[in-house]
C-alpha cells in the first residue's frame, strides 16, 4: 500500500493525516483519500477534475509527470508527497 502525506500549508485548510491506499496509479490513491476526506477535492482538484496549479505532488521524491491524468505508477513501497506548490515572482 502506498503511503500520502500531505503537507502543512494543505493541512492547514484540511485536516488530514497520513494515509495509506492501494493503486496502482497516483489518481487512484488520491482518488481513495479524498472519498475519505472529501474536503480535500476543493482544495486539489479545480471543477473539472483537473491538479489544482498551485499543488505539487511527488512520488518517492520525483515530481509526477503526469499532471493531466496522475498517471504515474506507485508500488505498494511508494511514498506520495502532496504539497502547496511554490510561485516566485
Amino acid at each position: 500500500m502506498a503511503t500520502v502525506t500531505f503537507a502543512p500549508a494543505i493541512q492547514r485548510h484540511v485536516c488530514v493525516d497520513e494515509q495509506h491506499a492501494d493503486g496502482p496509479t497516483v489518481h487512484a490513491v488520491l482518488a481513495q483519500c479524498v472519498a475519505r476526506k472529501p474536503e480535500l477535492r476543493g482544495y486539489l482538484f479545480n471543477d473539472q477534475g483537473r491538479l489544482r496549479p498551485h499543488v505539487a505532488v511527488f512520488v518517492d521524491g520525483r515530481l509526477i509527470r503526469d499532471r493531466h491524468a496522475l498517471g504515474d505508477a506507485l508500488n505498494d513501497a511508494s511514498r506520495v508527497y502532496v504539497a502547496q506548490a511554490l510561485s516566485g515572482g
